[in-house]
């Protein structure tokens, strides 16, 4: 069984079943409707979906484009459209969304846009042990990480965790360029620097200490 959690966002009932059926068949079982536009609001609200396939004309109207940008945080958006207008197209691409399907859906070029849509999402999170809970984090809100002995402290832009891990072995698990060793003690993404210096940096108006050997562009 598949745990990824998907929202259809389609107002034609057979299309959105005909799509629900071929998820079915694949093991996707954490599947949700929704047919209006209030309807979806509610269930990226509370369903909180990792992928949601998006009718762009909602309803008649370019809704589906407007609630793409109310989607909830880390749903990575599939756009479902019945026409190539460059326009919309436009609209709808300034949204940055994972793919688009043209209709009639293709079983093929659905499970495609699906996988690529999650491997970007396991891509972009790690999982930690925090007490006896398992966490999962995105690595965009990572700003530091601050090795303290046998333990390091992840800081977050809104929190703080502690786990018993190396700097090394932590450091290993990112698997992203961003992430850069500046000092023995620190791992920084570079992406939250806001100031260098010739012997520290700044995130968050956080001074941090950095090794003259490293070579850091911003």
């Amino acid at each position: 069984m598949n745990s990824t959690k998907i929202l259809i966002v389609e107002d034609e009932v057979l299309i959105a079943e005909y799509i629900f059926e071929l998820l079915l068949v694949e093991s996707f079982h954490l599947v949700k409707i929704a047919s209006t536009k209030e309807d979806a609001i509610l269930l990226m609200n509370e369903f909180e979906p990792d992928v949601i396939l998006m009718d762009i004309n909602l309803q008649g109207i370019n809704s589906g484009i407007e609630l793409a940008n109310q989607k909830n945080q880390n749903a990575a958006i599939i756009f479902l459209t019945g026409q190539y207008d460059n326009e919309l197209m436009s609209k709808a691409l300034a949204t940055n969304p994972e793919s688009y399907l043209t209709k009639p859906i293709r079983q093929n070029d659905l499970f495609a846009a699906i996988k690529l849509a999650s491997y970007k999402q396991q891509s972009n999170f790690i999982i930690i042990k925090d007490g006896y809970d398992k966490v999962k984090i995105n690595l965009e809100d990572i700003l530091f990480v601050k090795s303290d002995n046998n333990y390091i402290d992840i800081q977050m832009i809104n929190k703080k965790y502690s786990i018993r891990k190396s700097l090394n072995a932590f450091h290993e698990k990112l698997h992203s360029e961003n992430f850069i060793r500046i000092h023995k003690s620190y791992i920084v993404n570079r992406t939250k620097i806001l100031k260098k210096t010739s012997s520290s940096v700044f995130i968050n108006k956080i001074e941090i200490p950095c090794s003259r050997s490293v070579e850091l562009d911003l």
